[in-house]
């Protein structure tokens, strides 16, 4: 069955002229062999206008004018507008809940030309993402803009999308209520910089398929891909063909212009248009650009309304996460742990025989697997996807886990990663704080002495104990998880720099290294701290073997790199943006030697 490809438009009866040329590129592009249906949104187009469009339909291309005047009514007078914005921007949220009989669909902004086969984009898979769309480029090259995507909206720069091309998932919007969710938002927060766009973001926060950016190449300051890779031109803000000569990428503008049947009504306004409204334009721009450094210093802004209802000891943690990336400075924890107890050789046995500490064991097993069961029905703890399971699988020897460190109850992860395995023959170790073994009080506290843990010390006696321990572990062909970046870090997701002393335990016992590593994406449950909880998917790498050939501190580093690597790879590829740092010179030396 030949599905058929919807794709939908937006516009008025202004606007109408570049919507065809729009039309006419993405009809002489199309595959031949599928079928599409092009709906244009609208509340005011002409029936000539109407008449004229018409004209360019297709045996596989169906052309439709599809009224949205009773979605737009239910929110006259909510909509902001301002300067080039219109109404019509905010059309493209009523499409899931107007064609009920779609799945998925695709918006296209009137102001493009569209080289590239649709029908590729409507077969890209969004499994759980609302939406398919590429980064938004004016956010990450102005400063001030990214700025205000960080400050105000609550996104990372590289994070947010441009709404002038999307993939829409119309299922889930409409699982999702995102219309309902949209109006609520609406009536709370003003967006006034990108408007429709700023909404659709943060609603879909962490629910993007992010898309090759030749899907929506912005004609805007470096522009990101070479013509032959663009399949959407996107003429945003002032860069238009029609109002100015020498824009760049006009001639791919005008070769289907000349092609449609406004084509005369649009020479005539780009010989009409005035270096007076030339200078608006220029005007316009500014004044947007002052709007977002507004809203930056606004003390309500949308970001700072929203930490107002959080609980005040996770912002102060994420402040100094901040604060302590920009200083280079990775491996300290951000919380204020509780007093540490020393932990002396004659308190600890890590290679523990006998009756009672196997009992004990037995016990703290199983009152953890009903604490963490019971995590997981009360959606505390979700674990959403286990990726490379193969990679721990396959192991026919013990092995130094290594995982990203942002939560208590992390371990607990990579613990059901493990049981999800099969690996029955091999023992599944972590190695804690002193603190967490000698401090921690009640039913944790049981469990961190007795959960097959591998306490650190500041006893230098006892670490020559936990040495040797953690090497007859992993020689007898157990698992050991470290945490090689040194410190915790709440809800924290990119890989911080590493530290030598897992690949040396590799190293010594000539066992490889396994690289774990979570992403993270918020879930639909806000938590009692006013943040979302977080769905976790456990990436498990490709194992790292010590390197023969190389000497003791050589191997270290080449392993420490290569684990450092494959994380990188994870966080860039799951989260659709590249690994920065927000840290001055020392800082940026830190993350390059990890």
């Amino acid at each position: 069955m030949n599905q058929i490809i919807p794709i939908f438009y937006a516009c008025d009866d202004n606007f109408i002229k570049y919507t065809a040329v729009s039309i006419r590129s993405l009809i002489d592009n199309a595959d031949s062999s599928r079928s599409y249906h092009i709906h244009i949104l609208n509340t005011t187009v002409s029936q000539a206008h109407m008449d004229e469009i018409l004209l360019m339909q297709t045996s596989n291309v169906r052309i439709s004018f599809d009224d949205v005047t009773q979605y737009a009514d239910k929110l006259q007078g909510k909509l902001p507008i301002r300067d080039y914005y219109t109404k019509t921007t905010y059309f493209r949220l009523f499409i899931p809940d107007m064609f009920p009989e779609y799945e998925k669909a695709i918006y296209i902004d009137s102001d493009t030309v569209v080289p590239g086969n649709v029908a590729e984009l409507f077969d890209h898979d969004l499994k759980d993402n609302y939406v398919g769309a590429a980064h938004e480029q004016v956010m990450i090259q102005v400063d001030t803009y990214g700025t205000y995507v960080e400050r105000v909206c609550g996104l990372d720069r590289n994070a947010y999308f441009n709404a002038g091309v999307l993939l829409l998932n119309c299922r889930l919007f409409r699982e999702k209520n995102l219309l309902e969710r949209f109006v609520s938002l609406l009536g709370a927060y003003n967006f006034v910089v990108t408007q429709d766009e700023d909404y659709l973001n943060v609603l879909c926060k962490d629910r993007v398929l992010w898309l090759e950016q030749g899907w929506n190449c912005e004609v805007f300051g470096d522009i990101p891909c070479r013509e032959d890779e663009m399949k959407v031109v996107h003429y945003i803000m002032v860069s238009k063909p029609w109002h100015y000569a020498d824009c760049r990428l006009s001639h791919i503008f005008w070769s289907y212009a000349e092609r449609t049947p406004l084509v005369d009504s649009i020479r005539d306004e780009a010989s009409s248009y005035t270096d007076e409204e030339r200078v608006r334009d220029n005007l316009v721009c500014e004044n947007l650009l002052k709007t977002a450094q507004k809203e930056i210093d606004r003390e309500d802004n949308y970001l700072n309304r929203l930490n107002q209802k959080r609980a005040q000891d996770r912002i102060k943690v994420l402040s100094k996460i901040e604060k302590f990336e920009a200083a280079g400075i990775f491996d300290r924890d951000v919380e204020d742990d509780p007093p540490s107890k020393e932990l002396k050789p004659e308190d600890i046995e890590y290679t523990p025989t006998g009756l009672i500490p196997r009992v004990k064991t037995a016990v703290a097993f199983t009152a953890a697997k009903i604490f963490v069961r019971r995590m997981m029905k009360e959606k505390q703890l979700i674990i959403k996807d286990i990726v490379g399971l193969e990679n721990l699988k396959n192991l026919d020897s013990g092995a130094v886990i290594t995982c990203n460190h942002f939560n208590a109850f992390d371990s607990f992860a990579i613990h059901l990663a493990y049981m999800a395995s099969g690996q029955k023959k091999r023992k599944f170790y972590r190695v804690i704080r002193e603190g967490n073994y000698t401090s921690f009080p009640g039913f944790y506290g049981f469990l961190m002495r007795n959960c097959n843990t591998l306490p650190l010390s500041s006893n230098m006696r006892t670490m020559c104990k936990f040495i040797k321990g953690v090497n007859q572990r992993l020689q007898e062909g157990h698992f050991v998880l470290f945490y090689p970046e040194q410190s915790m870090w709440w809800n924290y997701r990119k890989p911080k720099p590493l530290k030598n002393g897992a690949f040396q335990f590799s190293m010594m016992s000539k066992v490889p290294v396994l690289p774990c590593f979570i992403t993270m994406k918020d879930s639909d449950i806000l938590g009692s701290d006013g943040f979302y909880v977080q769905e976790y998917t456990i990436h498990i790498g490709k194992a790292i073997y010590p390197d023969d050939s190389m000497g003791p501190r050589e191997s270290v580093e080449s392993m420490k790199k290569e684990n450092f690597r494959q994380w990188q790879e994870i966080y860039e590829k799951e989260y659709g943006i590249p690994l920065r740092y927000k840290t001055n010179d020392r800082g940026q030396s830190q993350s390059r030697e990890a």
